[in-house]
């Protein structure tokens, strides 16, 4: 993928060159027009991949804290058996805390739909959808830490600043939607690298995430501030815009083209667009009753994951490319797990059943990839008697739509749930994966940054082609 800033002229340099001015701009998104639409210096301008797409847009539903895989889709019946025995084999050479034996899952697995997957009684809505899914049950990591786990599946470094995949995304493919941000996370987490597991890094800042509340803010009380004045009219504004857009030029001109203000003339740019998209988006008012019972909007319990969902689905027909809801921070069981998990899975479990039943009815389902994540699992160890620890050395995360297996699994872990055993697949070789299936290959993803070609793969990473249709 080249190096949009280096072969091709910037916005700025067309306004320097060709003494293009914002009058013309102004008239243009008057009457409708998208800023750049079908202009190739535009960098947010959708693009094709590599290869052909399976999927045209992302829903990313992560789960922060890291839900045990033993006690949600991955059946051990060993673990249950040898409860309070030792670990029959060696535990990581490094941990984040000590554990002590074996603890069995307090909860009860079923086999449903035709695939038959295992399913606890933790997820009896999701359970119902299995047929949809497909399951990576080998899925591992390197860091036993929030922060570092956190940053490895969002950027694919634990130990620098990286761009997000969502960042990734969007530089790759660009935007099908010019009147809203192209990656949006709702009520992301503060904290864990906060900012930068939705950061472009020192990709362009035009491909930084747009975050809409805060982990700390109820999804009804999100949103985008002073999206709308209040008396000045759109042409008024435009004028300002304008005024405020041509002291930005002037004092671009003496400045670095690698410069954070040429995003800030973009953002100002996209900002005004939003005016005459955004309201509707985001306002669920007239879903009917009945969908928003689908998504538990009814229900204290689930309201609040439920309308992160419900936006999510918005947000795809209004063809976003990359989107994530996270259900934060609650996962981090370290004691009192049946009543953490059991609390946490309540509120996301019709949620999350309700996302996949209303994408399949309305066709997005097809060429939207949704895929369910925590950071990492949990040990099969007991820790603070009834707890378990971090383990990023083998838990399950699950996929459905945008071209992948439907009633699928793939890779397993050891008997006991501990280490990914069989078919083995690296947080590389997920976002590998993650990116074909958008029409992106890895490799060729490139960016070149202080001497060095940088790719969210690092220098790693392989499509499992095993679970692609």
């Amino acid at each position: 993928m080249e190096h949009y800033n280096c072969c091709d002229p910037s916005r700025r340099e067309l306004l320097r060159n060709w003494s293009l001015g914002f009058g013309s701009i102004a008239l243009s998104t008057m009457i409708g027009e998208s800023l750049g639409g079908s202009d190739a210096t535009n960098p947010l301008a959708p693009r094709a991949g590599h290869v052909p797409a399976r999927a045209k847009r992302v829903i990313f539903l992560f789960m922060h804290g890291g839900p045990s895989q033993v006690d949600t889709f991955d059946y051990k019946p060993l673990l249950q058996r040898d409860h309070g025995k030792p670990l029959p084999f060696a535990k990581p050479r490094i941990q984040f805390a000590p554990t002590g034996n074996l603890m069995a899952s307090p909860w009860k697995f079923k086999q449903y739909g035709k695939s038959g997957a295992w399913v606890s009684d933790l997820f009896p809505n999701v359970a119902q959808h299995v047929d949809k899914l497909c399951f990576i049950k080998s899925l591992n990591g390197t860091n036993e830490a929030h922060g570092g786990a956190l940053l490895a599946l969002h950027t694919g470094s634990d130990t620098f600043v990286r761009p997000s995949m969502g960042s990734w995304i969007l530089y790759g493919l660009g935007s099908e939607n010019q009147d809203l941000p192209g990656f949006i996370t709702l009520c992301p987490t503060l904290g864990h690298g906060g900012v930068n597991n939705w950061s472009s890094a020192f990709l362009p800042g035009v491909y930084q995430g747009t975050p809409i509340g805060n982990a700390s803010i109820p999804a009804a009380k999100s949103g985008i501030q002073h999206l709308q004045h209040p008396s000045a009219s759109r042409a008024f504004q435009r004028a300002q815009l304008d005024l405020l857009q041509d002291l930005n030029q002037a004092h671009a001109k003496a400045r670095a083209e690698e410069d954070p203000l040429e995003a800030l003339i973009r953002a100002h740019e996209l900002a005004f667009r939003m005016q005459t998209q955004a309201p509707a988006v985001f306002d669920i008012s007239n879903e009917s009753e009945a969908t928003r019972k689908l998504y538990g909007i009814d229900d204290p319990v689930t309201e609040n994951f439920g309308r992160q969902c419900l936006l999510a689905r918005r947000l795809a027909e209004s063809n976003v490319r990359f989107i994530q809801c996270t259900h934060s921070y609650k996962w981090d069981q370290h004691e009192n797990l049946k009543n953490g998990h059991e609390t946490n899975a309540r509120e996301v479990d019709k949620p999350i059943a309700g996302l996949l039943a209303d994408l399949e009815s309305r066709g997005l389902l097809k060429d939207t990839l949704v895929f369910w994540s925590g950071e990492f699992g949990r040990t099969p160890t007991m820790q603070g008697g009834d707890g378990r620890d971090h383990n990023p050395h083998g838990f399950t995360i699950w996929m459905a739509g945008g071209g992948v297996k439907p009633g699928f699994s793939y890779g397993s872990t050891d008997d006991y749930g501990f280490y990914a055993a069989e078919d083995k697949v690296h947080i590389h070789d997920f976002h590998a994966t993650l990116l074909y299936l958008l029409g992106l290959e890895h490799e060729k993803l490139t960016y070149r940054y202080a001497g060095r070609d940088f790719r969210l793969t690092d220098v790693a990473g392989r499509v499992v082609n095993e679970i692609i249709i």
